[in-house]
């Protein structure tokens, strides 16, 4: 008998009538639609979070790309010798030329330069609220510098005032009342006539990264703040990576198994999710009360960053440890090297990457950390440069902090641009992180 094969369909299973799909298909299409519906749950939540980011970094870079330029008023000052050195000795005494009435030539040289009436004083006084108040310092510091200038007329360049910055950049509705706005109309015909001169100008501010700390917006920087965030960074790094490897190192290649070592791997985790206020009253009560190191500065702070950073640290060390594979010590003990031997020529080489990339995301997040710096005094209003790490100082995100409570609104700008300088660093490191594990990493 020849083998046929039969076309005839198959029986539809007891209960089910012909085109009625299986359970089996109905169980499969069930997992499909769940898995699409995941997929669109994630989707979902990827492209919310992606909109509220660029909603954040849109609205800090519009409000704050304004602080990297600076409105400048150019004014050619006659430096009467009336005025700085009535007695003529021509800087033999520095005190005279410090005392000098330097207000008086920027006054005049307004007056000429709008063409105003001098004996109309409250012309000339709103003539003056256009330059910043710190024009008389800078005057005397060109002074003190050079005191040949006595006697001639030279062209010096001042920051103008926080308002006809703000107007000039846009940021004030000029087309508003008088009474509503705090540039007047005299003000503002006043800015047309020296920008048609060239008088007035944009240029970048470089007072930014260098100035320290004022109490006027257009002479407000950053420069203390940038230099106080590296020591405490510094010192971070000083402290916090050796200490936290060989912590890593013991409790990961040399530390028996015990209850002690389950205990302290137990407080490392517990450590490391404790806020960072937490880390300030321990360093306020222990550092400051008890050793007695100064209020506000760096080193005080880098040793409250340290602790905290500290359990970041021992965890991502010993994790990095852990991803080497175990036939790596096995083949060097059985070539006859010894522990040590094996884990700092062998291990610790191999997990250098993972604990580069660890020890950078904790600097990271150390940099961006505000609340333990305010309980011990780097809020203090610090204007000029720290000389070391035990003098009063101030870091990135305290001075975004101290900026943002202030009520000028000229400051809603500084406040935006330094958001825009921390957010410039912590993305540099997190990249630079990132490209270091893919660097040196190894798959085995």
């Amino acid at each position: 008998m020849s083998d046929v094969v039969s076309s005839a369909p198959s029986p539809v299973p007891r209960g089910l009538t012909p085109g009625t799909p299986l359970r089996r298909d109905i169980g499969i299409r069930r997992r499909y639609a769940a898995e699409r519906r995941f997929r669109a749950y994630g989707l979902a939540a990827v492209t919310f979070g992606l909109v509220f980011l660029i909603i954040l970094v849109s609205t800090v870079v519009r409000h704050g790309y304004t602080a990297f330029v600076q409105t400048s008023i150019t004014l050619p000052i006659e430096f009467t010798e009336k005025v700085i050195d009535p007695s003529g000795r021509r800087g033999s005494d520095p005190k005279v030329l410090i005392a000098a009435n330097y207000p008086v030539l920027i006054r005049d040289a307004l007056v000429k330069a709008l063409d105003i009436d001098p004996s109309n004083r409250a012309l000339v006084r709103e003539a003056t609220e256009m330059v910043s108040d710190g024009a008389r310092i800078a005057l005397r510091e060109r002074v003190l510098a050079d005191p040949s200038v006595i006697g001639r007329t030279v062209k010096v360049t001042f920051l103008a005032g926080a308002n006809i910055d703000s107007a000039n950049k846009g940021q004030i509705d000029l087309t508003a009342d008088e009474k509503d706005r705090k540039v007047s109309d005299r003000q503002i015909a006043w800015m047309k006539q020296l920008a048609a001169t060239g008088a007035l100008h944009e240029a970048f501010n470089s007072g930014l990264f260098l100035s320290g700390n004022s109490s006027r917006p257009e002479a407000a920087g950053l420069g203390v703040a940038l230099i106080g965030s590296f020591y405490l960074m510094l010192t971070v790094l000083v402290l916090a990576l050796p200490v936290g490897v060989a912590a890593s190192i013991y409790l990961e290649e040399f530390a028996p198994k015990n209850r002690l070592t389950d205990l302290i791997e137990v407080n490392i985790n517990n450590l490391a999710a404790v806020p960072s206020i937490v880390y300030g009253l321990l360093g306020l009560s222990v550092f400051i009360n008890f050793m007695g190191l100064p209020r506000s500065a760096s080193l005080v702070g880098g040793l409250v960053l340290s602790l905290m950073t500290l359990p970041m640290i021992i965890i991502a060390t010993r994790s990095a440890l852990r991803a080497v594979p175990p036939s790596i010590r096995s083949a060097a003990l059985g070539l006859g090297a010894s522990r040590m031997q094996v884990v700092f020529h062998h291990v610790l080489p191999l997990a250098m990457p993972g604990i580069l990339t660890g020890t950078i995301l904790g600097l990271a997040h150390a940099l961006g950390e505000t609340a333990p710096l305010l309980l011990i005094g780097m809020v203090a209003f610090v204007a000029n440069y720290p000389a070391g790490p035990l003098d009063p100082s101030t870091a990135l995100p305290v001075q975004i902090y101290m900026w943002a409570s202030e009520a000028e609104r000229a400051f809603v700008e500084r406040t935006s641009g330094a958001i825009i300088v921390l957010l410039f660093f912590l993305v540099a490191m997190n990249i630079g992180a990132i490209l270091l594990r893919r660097r040196f990493e190894r798959r085995w």
